[in-house]
């Protein structure tokens, strides 16, 4: 791994200790404690034992990396919203369903929560060779699914070959995977071993193989009936006992808008240092909560064993840590980013009609409209209100932890009304009895949406709306359930402007493709549903396509970040997303859990096998 990565990502933890030196908000003095994460927030520093493979009686047994514990007990999390759309992981497009889905299957490789770098996973081992585009990947020996069928290189080679490089489901990955009109090819070598090869030295690779495998044998059936069949098999209708599954918890129990109920694997591959197999709890359950209070009142009265906590909750929660059940930790930046978003989709669809007003269509792919509105919005009093000083502004792509930061980017610009004013001048725009008007006389008004339940998105909604009329212009918002929205994201492609955010990485930028790349599946602020649409471009969604472009191919870490840093600055300055704010993330756990090793790149509970209660 370049010294570099290694050099930054080591400063992560140094983040969680020494958070204070990142928020950039004034703040009463009485506030000051939430910040001050030397004295309230500071960590013991673990350091896992290595990645080890263990075999007995012909298994490959991947060692637990902390402490031995005890088998038994239950761990209570939750999620917002109306629970999972699917539990086909290759087919989801929200977090919810991934989440749901993802649990129970494993993948070749994975993220180390501690480190930052790839290790294996399903995989025994993986070796590059020299040429920088061969891959070799040995799969653990004995290894099997839930119905007793063994996990082999068939397994592998169906998942990479047919599912995704053949655009099964979501075809995130695949697209991510192109070196220009190029796939990687995979091999099977043996039982156990397959070879992967890029078109070119390709710098994301290690890091897409974390897709889960899945059961060829129940799976490449559905594939022959066609991509339709694939897309609704294993719905949120499907029996549990249905579910042909290789991950640490396999799903027991669902029960739409209420709870996710998974049950531990008696067979996984882990086992700790004195062969106990993992995972030690019986059982994980999510329950499925309508919004960010309902989620805070459970934890309150011991529903939920974990939460995370906002705004003015951290200091409250904090003052009675020392007499409660829980202990809080604080995580650093939120490795997501928080949004708004235009749609610039000035197509119709397949029926003939626009997908925006051709009104608002003038409105939103105006640059100076789109600048006005980034320099009306005043971040410091969201990060103020909002987040009680426990965030910071945001105004890049790229998380504020990302070792890809354009640091001058980062820095922003405060609230400038009167520089939104003639910016809006600039373009014909016009103010009669405090309401703005283009220069055709239509008055400025327009929708934005985001998800209901989500009390810090509506917040923020209210906040937006507020400072885009003391603009003039009218701003009509709705929250509405969260699978509808996303339907209209990314299916019908009816909205005007949205608040939301994504999922992110601070390690690699490339995994956002399918949101820059021109034809990316969550491109969402020009979605193109045909090949034909993406022939016609703006000049910067050009650039950007061929600043990803650039950047996969390029091995070192220096100009990577040269090329991940222009890419930021584009964005910016052409604004189709604007960002708002970074949360600070902190998360309060029951004490009763043990093996609770929290980083900023995993979370409190990434190692959720190895947790157990005491």
């Amino acid at each position: 791994m370049n010294k570099k990565i290694v050099f930054v990502i080591s400063l992560l933890v140094f983040i969680c200790v020494f958070l204070g030196a990142c928020i950039r908000v004034d703040r009463p003095e009485s506030d000051s404690d939430l910040t001050n994460s030397d004295s309230l927030f500071k960590q013991e520093e673990y350091k896992p034992y290595p990645v080890k493979t263990k075999t007995i009686n012909g298994v490959d047994y991947l060692m637990s990396r902390t402490p031995a514990g005890k088998i038994g007990g239950t761990f209570v999390t939750s999620t917002i919203g109306e629970g999972p759309k699917t539990f086909n992981s290759w087919n989801s497009m929200d977090a919810t369903s991934s989440q749901a889905a993802d649990i129970m299957f494993d993948a070749l490789v994975t993220t180390d929560a501690y480190t930052g770098e790839v290790i294996p996973k399903l995989a025994k081992s993986v070796k590059v060779l020299p040429d920088n585009k061969t891959y070799i990947i040995e799969l653990r020996h004995g290894l099997k699914w839930s119905d007793g069928k063994p996990i082999t290189a068939d397994d592998v080679y169906f998942t990479w070959n047919t599912i995704i490089f053949g655009g099964y489901g979501n075809t995130s990955t695949r697209d991510a995977m192109y070196v220009g009109d190029k796939l990687p090819t995979i091999a099977k070598i043996d039982k156990y071993t397959v070879k992967f090869v890029t078109p070119e030295p390709f710098s994301p690779f290690l890091r897409q193989l974390s897709v889960p495998i899945a059961p060829k044998h129940v799976l490449e059936p559905v594939t022959k009936q066609g991509k339709r069949a694939f897309a609704s098999f294993w719905s949120s209708n499907t029996k549990p006992s249905d579910f042909v599954t290789s991950g640490a918890f396999r799903l027991k129990e669902y029960v739409p808008a209420q709870r996710l109920v998974y049950e531990r694997n008696p067979d996984y591959y882990m086992i700790d240092e004195k062969g106990n197999k993992l995972p030690y709890l019986d059982k994980y359950i999510i329950l499925i909560v309508g919004d960010l209070n309902n989620e805070l009142l459970k934890f309150k009265s011991g529903e939920l064993d974990m939460v995370s906590l906002r705004s003015t909750n951290v200091a409250l929660f904090k003052e009675q840590e020392k007499h409660s059940d829980y202990k809080i930790y604080n995580l650093g930046p939120d490795t997501g980013t928080m949004y708004f978003s235009f749609n610039l989709n000035t197509r119709k669809n397949d029926k003939g009609k626009y997908y925006v007003n051709p009104i608002k269509q003038k409105w939103f792919n105006d640059v100076n409209f789109r600048t006005a509105v980034d320099y009306a919005l005043d971040r410091e009093n969201m990060v103020f209100n909002i987040a009680s000083g426990v965030a910071a502004p945001l105004f890049t792509p790229e998380p504020l932890s990302s070792i890809y930061l354009n640091e001058e980017v980062a820095k922003g610009h405060p609230q400038d009304m009167q520089k939104a004013r003639e910016l809006l001048k600039k373009s014909g725009f016009y103010w009669k009895k405090g309401k703005l008007y283009d220069k055709d006389g239509h008055k400025v008004e327009f929708d934005l949406y985001t998800n209901a339940g989500n009390t810090e998105r509506e917040s923020i909604g209210v906040m937006v709306k507020q400072d885009l009329e003391d603009l003039g212009m009218t701003v009509n918002f709705k929250p509405i359930e969260f699978n509808t929205l996303v339907s209209k994201l990314v299916n019908t492609n009816d909205f005007d402007t949205v608040i939301m955010g994504f999922t992110g990485s601070p390690l690699e930028p490339y995994g956002g493709k399918n949101v820059w790349y021109s034809n990316g599946t969550l491109h969402l602020f020009n979605m193109r549903k045909t090949p034909q649409e993406n022939k016609i471009l703006f000049p910067w969604e050009k650039k950007l396509n061929e600043l990803f472009d650039k950047a996969s191919l390029e091995l070192d870490f220096d100009k990577r970040n040269l090329i991940y840093e222009e890419y930021q600055k584009l964005i910016y300055d052409e604004k189709p997303i604007i960002y708002l704010y970074s949360p600070i993330r902190i998360v309060a756990i029951r004490k009763k859990f043990a093996n609770i090793y929290p980083t900023p790149l995993g979370g409190v509970a990434h190692n959720l096998e190895e947790v157990y209660v005491k």
